[in-house]
């Protein structure tokens, strides 16, 4: 009787094994496997649900038009993974620090993404814990860890290399530290275009750490205006009505000096292509042209308090606009699923203006 609960017992486990490699063989055999994502809110899917930190959107009224209801998602509805997800026919893969993201569940990737994280370890800490960009590339060593018993290193090397990796990060590191010098004393020990380039330099060596450890394919996007998002034009310094061309300055520093990295990059590792995403190219191109994508609102958030209903983000139970769809601004911080859906579009599908030097549809099929 126990042999044969023994042999049922092997049986079972010889089926689980044969589904598991059958389900890697698929997966292996799409263009693009799986998507791994890196950087802070505008990415992030629940990262800091299981962190000690008040950079938090799982509550509502955040993802009222998302059908899993408020995820974590920093969005009225989806993110820009999930609409990049859909467009390349990738799952939109689960978050890291979720217990139950193992096995069969991160085969087509992992979201290593942290609301309030930045390229730099210290910006954000205003808001408590976070995943630093730093901190996300060790998480994806424990992943490989995780692969490494799933898959032989050819295949683990296959995967990899068709595999995506997006990152979305450097915000934070100008509205969470540049921007507040009571708080931290960058502003005071860097010019606008030394910071920059600190920036810059500092994501080159997070990139060249991916690269490392097998990742062949890079979407890095650069910063949109900031200047004109509904929180720093509620500090009321710029005239009514526009953006606060000093920030967006600042950023342009950053996004010059990531462009002529990804160049560079390119150039150096022939065996693999970095693209460069121009966000504040659509961005700005949705404020100067709201009509013709079917937006009416470009100044204030949908969701938050004061001015623009941007000094105070969008608070539990606040009753947001019933205009979301024409709305660029879900809150203080984020667009709305309208606009993300418009630059994840543009991602994938614009011109050379808008992603740099191929689209990520073009980088599938490379």
């Amino acid at each position: 009787m126990g042999e044969w609960k023994h042999a049922r017992a092997s049986a079972a486990a010889m089926l689980l094994l044969l589904l598991c490699l059958n389900e890697i063989a698929h997966v292996n055999s799409q263009r693009v496997p799986a998507l791994f994502v890196f950087g802070d809110s505008l990415v992030e899917v629940g990262n800091n649900n299981f962190l000690n930190t008040i950079a938090r959107a799982n509550f509502f009224p955040y993802g009222i038009d998302f059908n899993g209801g408020a995820t974590g998602r920093f969005s009225n509805g989806r993110s820009l993974v999930d609409f990049i997800g859909e467009m390349l026919g990738v799952p939109s893969p689960p978050p890291f620090a979720d217990p139950s993201t193992t096995g069969s569940r991160i085969l087509n990737g992992v979201n290593y993404a942290s609301g309030a994280s930045g390229i730099l370890d210290e910006s954000g800490r205003n808001y408590g814990d976070r995943f630093t960009m730093n901190r996300q590339i060790q998480n994806f060593e424990s992943t490989l860890n995780q692969y490494r018993t799933m898959m032989n290193p050819a295949a683990l090397s296959q995967f990899l290399a068709k595999s995506i990796a997006v990152v979305v990060t450097g915000n934070n590191d100008y509205i969470n530290n540049y921007l507040i010098p009571g708080l931290y004393n960058s502003s005071y020990n860097y010019s606008a275009q030394q910071y920059g380039s600190l920036l810059v330099n500092n994501l080159g060596r997070q990139i060249l750490a991916l690269h490392s450890m097998g990742i062949r394919k890079l979407f890095i996007a650069g910063i949109g205006p900031l200047g004109c998002i509904p929180n720093i034009r509620a500090i009321g310094l710029a005239p009514a009505g526009r953006c606060m061309d000093l920030v967006n300055q600042m950023v342009g520093f950053f996004n010059v000096g990531l462009r002529s990295m990804v160049e560079q990059l390119n150039r150096d590792h022939p065996d693999s292509i970095f693209v460069y995403a121009n966000t504040y190219h659509v961005l700005g191109d949705i404020l100067n042209n709201p009509a013709r994508y079917q937006f009416n609102v470009v100044d204030r958030a949908c969701c938050g308090v004061g001015r623009n209903r941007g000094q105070i983000s969008c608070l539990p139970l606040e009753i947001p606009c019933l205009n979301r769809k024409q709305t660029v601004f879900w809150d203080a911080f984020h667009p709305s699923e309208s606009a993300i859906y418009v630059f994840a579009w543009r991602a994938v599908n614009g011109p050379q203006d808008d992603c740099y030097p191929v689209n990520l549809k073009q980088m599938a099929l490379i």
